[in-house]
């Protein structure tokens, strides 16, 4: 495994994504139903994490297969399939280089997982490659004007990414679709809110903190003075989102794609 792998792997296995993902159940219902997913089609959910829309997708009696990069995830995955008696092939593989066939899926799908690849160009060429003539790409991706885009971006400025590194809310914009996927290829995206609920502002970041790996690992990259300057400035963005007087109801804005290329 690349260096590159491990330190990607490393990233979503800190913290505790299954707090995280827990929360993104709607998303992942609500792409498979504007994906006009099918029984029996054969679906690949890439970068599955704790898998939402493998488990909405097998709920809807597609043959599905889920990759992630991260054991730790798929385990708690599979554990969910088995829960639900639901038959999901769970693969370990890279989103860069997907472990499947050519053509060989009707629907690929990612809920705010593929646009976190370091290399967004070849990512993206994968979902291309793996899809079947006809087929169509359906993702979940966070906005660069959202609260999980301004937050990434918050923890970039604290820790400077690698060169050439792009912010991975292109994803969420129809620019950076079109970069990616090539301006033939048919998109329709849609504007959602998932909507965060906490005690309260502070609770949320304190959460935060101890769960969401890119964060963690931002966390741990400073000294004192800068993880108090980070975390002020997080929680100061939650106040600014925050709809709520008491306790915290804050939109996170994402955009809901479907693609055909």
């Amino acid at each position: 495994m690349s260096e590159r792998d491990t330190l990607q792997r490393r990233t979503w296995a800190i913290g505790d994504y299954r707090f995280v993902g827990a929360r993104f159940v709607l998303a992942a219902e609500l792409l498979c139903e504007a994906a006009r997913l099918r029984a029996q089609e054969s679906h690949l959910d890439v970068a599955t994490g704790t898998g939402n829309v493998a488990l909405a997708a097998a709920r809807r009696a597609a043959r599905v297969t889920a990759v992630d990069l991260v054991p730790e995830l798929l385990a708690h995955a599979r554990r969910r399939a088995e829960a639900e008696a639901l038959e999901i092939d769970f693969i370990e593989g890279n989103a860069e280089a997907l472990p499947v066939p050519d053509g060989s899926y009707d629907l690929v799908t990612s809920t705010f997982g593929v646009m976190f690849a370091r290399d967004q160009e070849r990512a993206a060429a994968e979902l291309l490659r793996v899809v079947r003539p006809g087929g169509r790409i359906a993702l979940a991706c966070w906005t660069p004007s959202g609260y999980m885009g301004r937050m990434l971006a918050l923890n970039a400025a604290y820790v400077t990414p690698p060169p050439g590194t792009r912010p991975e809310s292109r994803w969420g914009t129809i620019e950076g679709l079109r970069e990616l996927f090539g301006p033939e290829a048919g998109i329709e995206a849609v504007p959602r809110e998932l909507w965060w609920r906490f005690a309260g502002p502070e609770e949320h970041v304190r959460a935060w903190c101890e769960t969401y790996g890119p964060t963690v690992v931002a966390l741990e990259a400073l000294d004192a003075a800068g993880r108090e300057s980070l975390v002020a400035d997080l929680t100061e963005l939650v106040h600014g989102l925050n709809t709520d007087g008491e306790t915290l109801l804050m939109p996170l804005e994402y955009l809901e794609i479907v693609i055909r290329p």
